[in-house]
């Protein structure tokens, strides 16, 4: 009977239940211009094997996870730590592109009103040089 709350989960330490922040970024250009990325995004669908697999290993969901919580408090108090750990999974992502010299991030909340997807920007980062 002790083992059974480790085996199952529970969902009881949720408060609300509230949408998470989405990160996106992009490479500026020299004239501050850019497209919005979104960071680690979901495949469109997976097999049957794969779903599987990440059952038992998915150490790209964790830090997704992980960012997401950092994003969470980047809005909430806002810490030199939860900003520099975005930035450095975001200039990993950029090092396969070096177009740009500058980086920028932005956070946002998408929702849905009637068929259309709304996104609202909640946290716009300073752009920063990329190493």
């Amino acid at each position: 009977m002790l083992l059974l709350p480790g085996l199952i989960p529970s969902w009881q330490f949720f408060k609300t239940v509230e949408p998470s922040p989405r990160v996106q970024w992009r490479l500026l250009s020299d004239d501050g211009s850019g497209d919005w990325r979104d960071y680690q995004p979901r495949p469109q669908s997976l097999s049957v094997q794969a779903i599987l697999r990440r059952l038992l290993w998915n150490p790209d969901w964790n830090d997704a996870l992980f960012v997401v919580s950092l994003s969470e408090r980047l809005m909430d108090s806002p810490t030199p730590h939860s900003l520099r750990e975005i930035q450095r999974r975001l200039e990993g992502e950029a090092a396969q592109d070096p177009s740009a010299d500058r980086l920028q991030f932005q956070l946002v909340f998408v929702s849905r009103d009637g068929g259309e997807l709304m996104q609202e920007i909640t946290y716009l980062s300073a752009p920063w040089p990329q190493p």
